[in-house]
C-alpha cells in the first residue's frame, strides 16, 4: 500500500521531496514603493513608445502654461502655416516625410483594432497548447494609394498561406486588393494593400529615349504611380490576352521604348503580322524586315534569324557570353503579333513543324547573342503553345478564364495577386508581370498609341522606308 504524505492537510501522492513555499511577510511601504515603481516604469515606457502623441502634448501644456491659450493655437497657426508652404513648395518630399508618416500611425491604429477577427476568419492563427497564437503587426508605412504591412508569421507559416487569402483579407480591410510577397527577412511577410487604383485612366505614350537602356526600358505605369522599366536584355517577352486586351498596346510600347536604338542603327526590329498586317503594319517604316501574309516568308525570316544567332554564337565563343549591340551588330528584336496563327492553327502541317522547330531552337539559344522573340497570342493552352515555359518573362492581360493565370504567369501567380481574369474590359493595357526567378506579380498598364501616335513615331525614327506626310492614317508611300 503506497505512502500518503501529508502537508498541512493537503493529501498528495508520494513524492521524493516535498517542499512547501516560504511565506515572506513584507511591510506595506515596500509593496506600495515597488506597485509605484513600476507603475511609473510602465508609463514612461508607453510615453516614449508613443512619442508622437506624448511630445506634442507636453509641448502644447508647456506652451500654455508659458504664453497661455495664445501659445498652442499660435503655434498649431504655424505649423499649419509652414505645411500649406511645403505642400506647394516641394509635394513629393511633404507627403514621403510628412503626410505619409502621420498617416501611417493612423492606419496602424486601425489596422489593429480589426487584426484579430481579420487573422481568424482568414484561417491565419494557429491553436497550440491550448493557446491561440496569432501574426503580429509590426509595421505599418504608408505609399500612394498603397498601404505596406510587415507582418511576423507564426511559426510554420509561408508567404503564400497569405497569398491564398489575399481577396479574403481585402474584404476585410475594405481595400481593393491585397497582395502578400516574401520580406527580406526570414518569418516575415510583406502585405500590400490597395487603397486606390491610379491605373484606371488610360496611359499616355511615354517618351522615347535617345539610347534605350535594353536592361530597363520605359514601357508602363505602375500601380503605385511610377513608370515600370521591362528588362529585354538576357530574356524573352511572352504576352497573352483575350480579344480587346491590349496586345498592341504592349508592343508599340516596347516598339516606342526601342525607336532611338532603331534611328540610330542599335537595334533592328523583325516584324510578323499573320492578321495582314492590320496590327503592325502603321509602323512599317521602323521595321528592318516585316511580313504579313505569306507564311513561307515568316518560316524563312525566322531560319535567317536562327543563322544570324548561331553565327554570333560561333563568332563570341569563348570570348563572353552576353552580346553587347553595336551599330554594325545590332540588337534583333522578333515581334509577332499573333504566335498561334504560326505555331497552331497553319493548315500547312510541315510548314507549321518547320516553324515550331525554327522557333524552339532561337528561343533557346537566342537570349545571350542579341537574338530576342517578343510574342503574343489569345490562347495560352499547351496544345497551342508548347513552348510557352521557354519565356523567362511574361505578361498576363485580361484573361477569359481564373484557370489561364496560371497558365501564363506560373503556377500560384494567382493567389498571388494576378488576377487577370478580373480586370475589366474597359481597361485595355492592364495587366501583370512576372520575371523569372520573382514569382511576385507586378501589376502594370501600358501605355495606348493610337494610329496617329504610330505614324509620327514612324515618321520620326523610321529609318527603313519613308511615310509620305500627305497621306493619311500612317498610310505607307
Amino acid at each position: 500500500m503506497p505512502l500518503i504524505n501529508v502537508i498541512s492537510g493537503e493529501r498528495l501522492d508520494p513524492a521524493p521531496l516535498n517542499v512547501r513555499t516560504p511565506i515572506l511577510r513584507l511591510p506595506v511601504w515596500l509593496v506600495l514603493g515597488w506597485w509605484l515603481a513600476k507603475g511609473l516604469t510602465r508609463t514612461l515606457v508607453l510615453a516614449v513608445r508613443h512619442w508622437y502623441v506624448t511630445a506634442p502634448v507636453v509641448v502644447a501644456l508647456w506652451l500654455h502654461a508659458r504664453f497661455g491659450w495664445a501659445g498652442p493655437v499660435g503655434a498649431l497657426a504655424a505649423l499649419v502655416v509652414v505645411g500649406t508652404g511645403w505642400w506647394f513648395a516641394h509635394r513629393a518630399s511633404f507627403l514621403r516625410f510628412g503626410w505619409f508618416p502621420v498617416l501611417a500611425r493612423y492606419r496602424r491604429w486601425a489596422y489593429r483594432r480589426r487584426w484579430y477577427p481579420a487573422m481568424a476568419t482568414a484561417h491565419l492563427t494557429v491553436s497550440f497548447d491550448a493557446h491561440t497564437v496569432l501574426p503580429v503587426l509590426k509595421r505599418v508605412r504608408c505609399r500612394p494609394g498603397t498601404d505596406e504591412l510587415l507582418v511576423r508569421m507564426v511559426t510554420g507559416q509561408l508567404p503564400d498561406d497569405y497569398a491564398a487569402v489575399g481577396e479574403r483579407l481585402a474584404h476585410t480591410f475594405g481595400v481593393r486588393a491585397v497582395k502578400a510577397i516574401p520580406a527580406t527577412r526570414f518569418g516575415y511577410v510583406v502585405l500590400l494593400l490597395r487603397r486606390s487604383d491610379p491605373l484606371t485612366g488610360t496611359v499616355a505614350p511615354l517618351p522615347v529615349p535617345a539610347i534605350p537602356t535594353f536592361s530597363a526600358l520605359p514601357v508602363a505605369k505602375r500601380e503605385d504611380g511610377g513608370v515600370y522599366t521591362l528588362r529585354l536584355t538576357g530574356t524573352q517577352v511572352l504576352i497573352v490576352g483575350a480579344t480587346g486586351a491590349g496586345k498592341g498596346s504592349v508592343i508599340w510600347s516596347l516598339v516606342r521604348a526601342l525607336a532611338g536604338g532603331i534611328t540610330t542603327g542599335l537595334v533592328q526590329v523583325w516584324a510578323f503580322d499573320p492578321k495582314g498586317g492590320m496590327e503592325l503594319g502603321g509602323g512599317m517604316p521602323l521595321f528592318a524586315r516585316f511580313a504579313c501574309e505569306d507564311y513561307t516568308s515568316m518560316a524563312d525570316m525566322l531560319d535567317e534569324a536562327l543563322a544570324t544567332a548561331q553565327q554570333r554564337a560561333a563568332r563570341l565563343r569563348g570570348k563572353t557570353r552576353q552580346h553587347t549591340p553595336t551599330t554594325t551588330d545590332p540588337l534583333i528584336v522578333i515581334v509577332i503579333d499573333e504566335l498561334a496563327a504560326l505555331v497552331a492553327y497553319l493548315a500547312d502541317r510541315k510548314l507549321k513543324d518547320r516553324i515550331k522547330t525554327t522557333l524552339g531552337v532561337l528561343l533557346t539559344q537566342g537570349r545571350a547573342v542579341g537574338v530576342h522573340v517578343v510574342a503574343a497570342l489569345q490562347d495560352p493552352r499547351k496544345d497551342v503553345l508548347p513552348f510557352r515555359d521557354l519565356f523567362p518573362t511574361r505578361i498576363g492581360l485580361r484573361l477569359s478564364e481564373n484557370t489561364h493565370v496560371d497558365m501564363v504567369l506560373g503556377e500560384g501567380a494567382r493567389d498571388r495577386g494576378a488576377l487577370c481574369d478580373r480586370i475589366p474590359q474597359s481597361a485595355p493595357g492592364v495587366g501583370f508581370v512576372v520575371l523569372d526567378g520573382d514569382p511576385t506579380p507586378i501589376r502594370v498598364r501600358f501605355g495606348f498609341l493610337t494610329d496617329t501616335d504610330i505614324t509620327d513615331l514612324a515618321r520620326t525614327h523610321g529609318r527603313y522606308r519613308l511615310v509620305d506626310p500627305t497621306t493619311q492614317d500612317g498610310d505607307v508611300a
